[in-house]
């Protein structure tokens, strides 16, 4: 038996290690967490320092039976997860539950999987780094109660099985803001100016640096230039410099992945995590931008090999951010050398990304020439201006250029950056044509999960390993949605003047086309209004980055974590109670107006099944009202803008859109969104299909598409019972028997089960359990929200 035990977090990474260590070494991997908090009512002991109860899963206990027969069997016991406070926080879980001694045990860290990493870092061990603990089991803890103690507050006054987060909501809280900062954004037109000047074989353009508000300004111009004369009134040569980025961060990784490859966030995350695990690339969750002097000398190898002296400028860069946490390495290759590795294609890019980052920021300056000429008018006292810019020598662009957000945001100047032919002082040009374009103002942009995550880092909000959570977190309850939205058609205004002669055409564009943005959801709005309202300090931003600050302090030694939960806890629990007892149910109503016809009033707010127009009042034996009427919001619509003449077309639904086989074709909106109704049966509109638009013909090919898909889920049926069937299901076959779902067990066939075999294993199912995957019953919304607030218990114990 081996005498040393080496402990990972993932299986991929204890096969690339085990492969450096001889014999001696037995490498294991712990799957992650191999422990949690227990779900019962004293996981947390509020009045007892918040002391924590942990179990371990069902799913890892086997895992630690193994991890612990061979810690017995060991000499030394090396634990090996992360460098970071998650990492730290794993190490100590498995010293205790695997009953270690310290004499016994040894804590290594490495920024990166490779041979001599690995046997530094054994050759310098440590001890578990208590403060670290402290400092993820501060997060843990603090976010399980503000988690568990806000959740039965939202169910009671919003809606039920809905849940908050302390950086989730502030996440959620910019996307919301950002999101009315657009609607309440008025656009404002001016008209654009750009010449083309003509210089024997070359043309270029400049522009008018101011712009006119009025069409008959801008015509004015134009009129006054057909008989002027343009000439070079000054020109202005300047070399320029451009010095590359420092390597990723965490941060920088996920923004530029988003802009260059178009990643996720999280899937971002997975693939360096592959390129980790397989000793390609140094740690992937970092906030530092610094570089090892090993890989800095690698870099300075590479470069000078690839490209020649000329192109290495050494470097070391400054990590920006205040709040960083331990001195780990920026993200690079482990292996300069190697310009690319073997992998699929999405760990092939970003591995590529990660090199051309890391050695772009080890490399010379780009030279440029940059150009200004100022051109005078001799009708006018406003003066043209051309930029033009000429590449004296590459440097780091030879390999890399970082991609901005404002790329595809902001416009340039026409003409900027361009290459100017030869031109002289006093020179005389020949004006091609001029033009003044109706351009409009922007309003600021909707956020990408990338520059998201750009700003929680501004803000000082979150940590590297919390970004790629929060931003699915945001998205798997519902709070916010990423999706590309269609534009609307736009009419813009040209002038053009040509020899003597103005032109005036009206041209289309599309504006407002948006393309994997972040939105806010109606119930993420309501929600987040609730929040701030009630509990402003959950979701204000100094609050939540003066909490991540206190975790750094914890982190350093420098402060006490029981001390710090209980200072925020205390006032927060008493906020709880209190909105519990006289806040008012929120909704997010807003009154749209009068019904034309009968009068009534108009509303639209969140529902227990989602956004709803209601025509009328609530009919109670006080008002004898009658009972009111109800539409839900098509996609893309919004209870904060939905128009009274948008919510009366929601009205004319149902409607008829014509028969098919004798029998009518309805379509409506209901509780899961658009659907067509034919002889009982039920098909779903398309979220590109307008239920309002639905044609005869696209209601047809949409049933008989339908028809064709249940025809391929049906493996087999039964003349005993026509309410039995074997069905092609999403996880694999299984047995519809009734109202119940039936596993089908892996060594039946189910082309080949009988009617009797069907019955035997529904029978042998739960007898109160309902319509559900295998049988497993889904409790009703009402259910659960009776239910739920009893799970307060599982966090806190108090007197």
């Amino acid at each position: 038996m081996a005498k040393n035990l080496l402990i990972v977090e993932s299986p991929a990474k204890a096969k690339t290690i085990e492969g450096y260590l001889g014999k001696d070494f037995t490498v294991k991997s712990s799957y992650g967490h191999i422990r949690d908090l227990v779900k019962s009512e004293d996981a947390i002991d509020i009045n007892n320092n918040f002391t924590q109860r942990y179990e371990v899963p069902a799913d890892k206990k086997q895992v630690v039976s193994e991890l612990k027969k061979l810690a017995k069997e060991a000499d030394i016991v090396w634990l090996a997860s992360d460098e970071d406070r998650e990492g730290e926080a794993i190490s100590w879980h498995l010293f205790e539950t695997l009953g270690l001694k310290e004499p016994d045990t040894r804590r290594i860290v490495f920024h990166e999987i490779t041979k001599p990493a690995i046997m530094r870092a054994i050759e310098n061990p440590r001890k578990i780094d208590y403060n670290l603990v402290n400092a993820q089991q501060a997060r843990r803890v603090l976010d399980r109660l503000v988690g568990f103690e806000l959740s039965p507050v939202l169910w009671k006054k919003v809606k039920p099985s809905l849940s908050a987060g302390r950086v989730q909501s502030v996440a959620v809280r910019l996307i919301v803001d950002r999101e009315r900062e657009i609607n309440k954004f008025k656009s404002e037109a001016a008209f654009k100016v750009v010449a083309i000047f003509g210089t024997g074989r070359n043309a270029f353009k400049a522009e008018l640096p101011e712009r006119f508000s009025k069409q008959e300004d801008a015509e004015k111009f134009l009129q006054d230039c057909i008989k002027a004369i343009f000439d070079i009134k000054s020109l202005e040569t300047r070399p320029a410099k451009r010095s590359p980025a420092a390597p990723f961060t965490t941060s920088t990784l996920q923004q530029e992945a988003s802009r260059k490859l178009g990643y996720s966030v999280a899937r971002t995350m997975q693939v360096a995590q592959k390129l980790y695990e397989s000793g390609n690339i140094t740690y992937m969750r970092t906030d530092s931008v610094n570089l090892s002097d090993t890989a800095l000398n690698a870099a300075a190898a590479e470069i000078v090999s690839a490209y020649g002296d000329k192109y290495h400028q050494h470097r070391k860069y400054k990590t920006k951010s205040a709040g960083a946490q331990e001195a780990h390495e920026a993200i690079r290759p482990t292996y300069f050398d190697k310009h690319t590795i073997d992998g699929d294609g999405s760990e092939k890019r970003l591995y590529e990304l990660i090199w051309k980052r890391a050695i772009a920021s080890q490399m010379s300056e780009a030279q440029f020439e940059k150009t200004v000429a100022k051109i005078s008018i001799s009708t006018r006292k406003e003066e043209l201006v051309a930029n033009g810019e000429v590449m004296k020598f590459d440097g780091f662009l030879k390999v890399y250029l970082e991609s901005s957000d404002e790329d595809e945001d902001n416009q340039t100047a026409d003409g900027e950056n361009a290459i100017l032919p030869p031109l002289t002082k006093g020179q005389v040009l020949d004006l091609q044509e001029l033009t003044a374009t109706e351009r409009f103002s922007r309003p600021p942009a909707r956020y990408t999960e990338a520059s998201l995550v750009k700003k929680l880092e501004e803000l000082g909000i979150g940590r590297p390993s919390t970004y790629a959570p929060t931003i699915s977190t945001i998205q798997n309850r519902g709070y916010v949605v990423k999706e590309e939205r269609e534009g609307r058609q736009r009419n813009f205004r040209v002038l053009t003047l040509k020899g003597e002669n103005i032109t005036k055409e009206q041209k289309t564009e599309n504006t407002g086309a948006e393309r994997g943005k972040l939105f806010p959801t109606d119930i993420g709005a309501v929600v987040n209004d609730f929040l701030v309202q009630h509990f402003h300090g959950i979701v204000d931003f100094n609050f939540t980055a003066s909490v991540e600050k206190q975790f750094d302090e914890i982190a350093q030694g420098l402060q006490d974590w029981t001390k710090m939960i209980r200072s925020f806890y205390d006032p927060f629990h008493k906020d709880v109670q209190s909105t519990i007892e006289t806040a008012d149910k929120a909704t997010g109503e807003r009154e749209l107006g009068v019904h034309p016809e009968s009068g009534k009033k108009m509303s639209v707010r969140i529902g227990r099944y989602g956004p709803f127009v209601q025509v009328g009042e609530n009919a109670t034996e006080e008002n004898g009202e009658e009972k009111p009427l109800y539409a839900s919001l098509r996609t893309g619509q919004s209870i904060e803008t939905i128009t009274l003449e948008e919510a009366l077309e929601l009205f004319k639904l149902p409607k008829v859109v014509g028969e098919f086989e004798g029998k009518v074709m309805k379509v409506a909106i209901g509780r899961f969104g658009p659907y067509i109704s034919h002889n009982g049966a039920f098909v779903s509109l398309p979220k590109e299909i307008d239920p309002l638009d639905v044609t005869e013909e696209e209601a047809i090919e949409l049933i008989n598409a339908k028809r064709k898909k249940d025809a391929e889920k049906l493996i087999k049926a039964f003349d005993e019972d026509e309410t039995v069937k074997v069905l092609n299901g999403r996880w694999g076959p299984y047995i519809e028997f009734g109202k119940l779902n039936v596993k089908i067990p892996k060594d039946k066939d189910p082309l080949t089960l009988t009617f009797e075999e069907c019955k035997a294993l529904a029978d042998a199912m739960p007898k109160d359990a309902k319509k559900g995957r295998f049988g497993k019953a889904a409790p009703s919304a009402k259910t659960a929200a009776k239910k739920a607030p009893a799970k307060k218990k599982a966090v806190a114990k108090k007197k």
